[in-house]
């Protein structure tokens, strides 16, 4: 059962970094991590495209973020970033997906895998180097989020 996490509790918590966690624990299960996006209103999904980004490339980096489902929502995530104000994050995923011909990153996993395999000895190069600008986290990325969810609250 995904039980409704006090979302007035979690936004007031000092631990910005667990109250996201939690939130986007709720979110991937009410969307079944990115099978029923249906299941989600705007700004869910919003809130869960940032944090499938900064999840992946915690994880692996660009390469895997492309690599897995994540990848599917690369261009939305550009507008997540944007709307939430982490325009200099926006800026690094961008350049990251310009690294796919006509710098269109294929919805379709097993195609977007294919391209990532193509390309990946060139595109690793630049991607390792935005792997690390991501890191420096010029945009504070929790207080953006929860900022955004704060101000959108009734939708979550």
């Amino acid at each position: 059962m995904n039980t409704k996490p006090n979302l007035e509790q979690l936004l007031e918590a000092e631990d910005t970094n667990s109250s996201i966690i939690k939130l986007d624990d709720y979110i991937c299960k009410l969307c079944s991590w990115g099978e029923k996006m249906d299941a989600l209103s705007q700004p869910q999904k919003l809130f869960f495209f940032n944090q499938n980004l900064e999840r992946e490339i915690n994880n692996g980096g660009f390469n895997q973020f492309y690599y897995n489902s994540s990848g599917d929502f690369a261009h939305q995530t550009v507008e997540s970033l944007n709307a939430i104000g982490a325009d200099k994050t926006a800026e690094i995923l961008k350049k990251a997906n310009g690294q796919f011909p006509n710098q269109t990153v294929p919805k379709d996993r097993a195609e977007r895998q294919e391209i990532v395999e193509q390309i990946e000895e060139e595109a690793n190069v630049v991607w390792e180097e935005l792997d690390q600008q991501f890191f420096d986290y010029e945009d504070d990325l929790n207080s953006l989020n929860l900022e955004f969810v704060r101000k959108n609250k009734s939708f979550f």
